[in-house]
């Protein structure tokens, strides 16, 4: 993760847009999302511009700067010229006065270092010593040399760039100023702290602090005491194409002068810097210079508003002020870039041919280059996976073709029955398992195109194509080989098919049937034995009912005979005289 750009893993979403777009491919893929390999990255900042979800945004420096303006030291702040075109502003010195009264005890324009730079350049080319000479004003540019085209970092012109020339400058006679720049560039923060420069701020990151300290620059518009009474500057042209070629007031001979801007065209350039021949060549790594950097600050009329704007404040400038010679920077502006390099190795083609294999690319012709993974190439792709900065498997036609040959493998096999039925409804598809539950011979091949009512009636397929929705059926019997299949029925509106799922459910329906049978003879027996009971009972109780009689009978003479023996007793036994059965 670089210290210079914040990344939020939580919103990447696996769509690789920033690696394709890195021109140095500067991004390490691991577990599906992206992070920055600092060593790698030149901080051009185009994929804060590119990525969909915002998951990049530049590190803010914002609570450095709060705690310097806190901390009652002496501040500088080092303002580059775009902010004509981000801010809106026509003039400096209103934007001088809003920084004074955040506590900045300095304000300057970057242009005033750009200018120092511009008479350093002039001195170098006089000299003739460089067959080509590039310009070190873009530290990403500058960045992108050092590490991956050390063929041209001997026509790297050995100057500071504008922040850094301005920064010494302002510390020439107060050693203890703190430096803040404020313009709108991601690589000017790992360039400060390579510099000794106290923060960067971009210029949104400016308006928030103006916002805070409630500092409205229109209305110190209404205020504004004009331009200083300083010399004119061409050197505020920088921002633009062409704007440190037009900083000279008269361009060195025995040179041809270009402006390349954009990581594509400067790599093509820096590819082939050896066939050229004394090219004075100003280097931007943003299409069309600084104001359009990752942090400026994009108003209505875009990049040609932007250069309009910037053109007619040179002019301005050029009109209003006095035309003098630059004055003497007075330290020294010489640096020698070193030559720098990523942690990445080459891979042996062995290991190369491994990682192709891997993802079934077993010769030239299975190589696509498609670039879908962000790499040129999948060689690349390749060199990413062996050195770690890529996982393999955002190979994306590998992956779709793992993932189809899996999905027709899981078809193909499938206990269920499948079958896929067009709008005529003619098989497109089937597998073994609804061959087998249809009685159908010979491959899946040999029955795709023939009408499914040869086996089968569609009539389930057809009212889920005409009502267009999704239909079950839970039991049809398939008279070709007895079996029995509950089928559903789905509607592929997209693909205009009928997905049929079939699931061979006889075992189940015999089974019932069987229980069914074994319900039905239980039933039967046990009606059998009720009625056997039935005439049990019915025999019992006649004989029962003739013992009873008998019995009767038997009783009712004894009782008679007793009776006539016990005249004084009555019917049921008790005398019928009760008093004297008392005495008794």
């Amino acid at each position: 993760m670089s210290e210079y750009l914040e990344f939020r893993t939580v919103q990447c979403k696996d769509c690789y847009r920033c690696l394709r777009e890195c021109p140095v491919k500067a991004i390490n893929i691991k577990d599906h999302h992206a992070q920055i390999l600092e060593d790698h990255c030149i901080l051009c900042g185009h994929c804060t511009k590119v990525c969909p979800q915002k998951a990049k945004i530049e590190h803010s420096e914002l609570p450095v700067v709060r705690e310097l303006l806190r901390s009652g030291a002496r501040i500088a702040a080092t303002v580059a010229p775009s902010f004509i075109s981000s801010l809106g502003q026509e003039d400096f010195s209103e934007l001088r006065i809003a920084l004074a009264k955040l506590g900045f005890a300095v304000a300057e324009e970057t242009a005033v270092g750009a200018q120092a730079v511009v008479e350093e350049y002039k001195r170098v080319l006089k000299a003739g010593e460089m067959r080509n000479f590039i310009t070190s004003a873009c530290p990403a540019a500058c960045r992108l040399i050092q590490m991956y085209y050390p063929k041209a970092l001997p026509y790297l012109a050995p100057v500071d760039s504008p922040m850094v020339a301005h920064a010494k400058m302002l510390r020439k006679d107060d050693p203890g100023l703190k430096v803040v720049f404020i313009g709108p560039c991601i690589a000017k923060k790992r360039e400060a702290d390579e510099h000794g420069i106290d923060a960067v701020l971009t210029f949104d990151e400016l308006l928030t602090l103006f916002r805070e300290s409630g500092i409205d620059l229109a209305n110190i518009n209404k205020l504004a005491v004009g331009s200083d009474n300083g010399c004119a500057n061409r050197a505020k042209a920088f921002p633009a194409t062409h704007g440190i070629i037009r900083s000279f007031d008269a361009l060195p001979e025995g040179y041809r002068y270009l402006a390349v801007d954009g990581v594509d065209r400067l790599s093509g350039v820096l590819e082939n810097i050896e066939s050229l021949d004394h090219v004075f060549i100003e280097m931007n790594v943003c299409p069309g210079g600084c104001i359009n950097g990752p942090c400026a600050i994009e108003n209505e009329g875009g990049l040609m508003k932007a250069e309009a704007d910037i053109d007619a404040y040179v002019e301005r400038e050029m009109a209003t002020r006095k035309h003098a010679p630059a004055p003497d920077a007075g330290v020294s502006l010489a640096y020698a870039y070193p030559r720098l390099r990523a942690k990445s190795r080459p891979a042996t083609e062995k290991e190369i041919e491994d990682v192709l294999h891997r993802t079934g690319k077993f010769s030239p012709a299975d190589e696509l280059n498609c670039g879908a993974c962000g790499y040129s190439t999948c060689r690349e792709k390749a060199w990413a996976v062996v050195n770690g900065y890529a996982d393999i498997d955002i190979c994306l036609p590998y992956m779709r073709k793992r993932a189809e040959s899996l999905a027709v493998d899981i078809v193909r096999n499938s206990p269920e029955g499948v079958v896929l039925v067009d709008s005529d409804m003619n098989i497109v598809d089937i597998n073994a398992s609804a061959m087998k539950m249809l009685g159908l011979g010979g491959t899946p091949e040999s029955v795709q195109g023939h009408p499914m009512a040869e086996n089968f009636q569609p009539i389930d397929f057809y009212n889920a194509y005409t009502k267009k929705c999704r239909t079950e059926n839970p039991c049809i019997h398939i008279a070709a080989t007895d079996r029995y299949v509950s089928l559903t029925v789905s509607n592929l509106s997209e693909q205009n098919l009928l997905f049929g799922l079939m699931k061979d459910i006889s075992e189940q329906v015999n089974y019932e049937k069987k229980l069914d049978k074994v319900k039905a003879d239980t039933i039967a027996t046990t009606d059998n034995l009720i009625m056997k009971q039935m005439r049990v009972v019915q025999e019992v109780a006649s004989l029962l009912g003739e013992t009873t009689a008998e019995t009767k009978v038997a009783l009712m003479n004894l009782k008679n005979m007793l009776a006539d023996g016990h005249s004084d007793l009555r019917s049921d036994g008790r005398p019928t005289d009760w008093k004297t059965a008392k005495k008794e």
